[in-house]
């Protein structure tokens, strides 16, 4: 008995270091801000700032028109597809996967609560999921820029 209860208490503390060395390091994978504004409102505004900051908009999808076009329903739903070439390289030069997440995206949505939200890949989690090494400073403005982007399209 007292082997079995020694080897359990062994498993448990073992299982619970490995989940909490993994959560540790856990980041959520989106930042997601509430919009004051419209689902299309918040699309346009954010569509118009990248593109007075120099940003390429490679596209804009609109996930509800689609569902509409055969004949399926989905809430407010877009994305805008976006990027800065000078950026994007440097992050693929540090690891070249990252360009499965690149370029970067927006997902404008509409819960059913009416409420109106705005979401982006964490630049952070980009770096995990990716081990992107050597690039910090560029991870950091990328960051910087999302934020002050998303807080733009999505406040009075």
């Amino acid at each position: 008995m007292i082997k079995n209860l020694s080897l359990a208490m062994t498993l448990f503390f073992t299982s619970t270091s490995v989940f909490t060395a993994t959560s540790v390091f856990a980041l959520d994978s989106l930042v997601t801000l509430q919009s004051q504004y419209s689902p299309k409102a918040t699309a346009d505004r954010f569509e118009s700032i990248i593109k007075d900051k120099g940003f390429t908009v490679f596209a804009r999808i609109d996930h509800q028109k689609n569902a509409e076009a055969v004949e399926l329903s989905l809430p407010a739903t877009e994305v805008i597809i976006f990027g800065n070439p000078k950026i994007g390289t440097q992050l693929m030069q540090c690891n070249q996967q990252v360009a499965i997440d690149l370029p970067q995206k927006v997902l404008i949505t509409e819960d059913a609560n009416n409420k109106v939200w705005l979401s982006y890949n964490n630049p952070q989690y980009l770096k995990q999921r990716h081990d992107i090494k050597g690039c910090d400073a560029v991870l950091d403005k990328v960051s910087h820029v999302l934020n002050t982007l998303a807080k733009a399209a999505t406040t009075k």
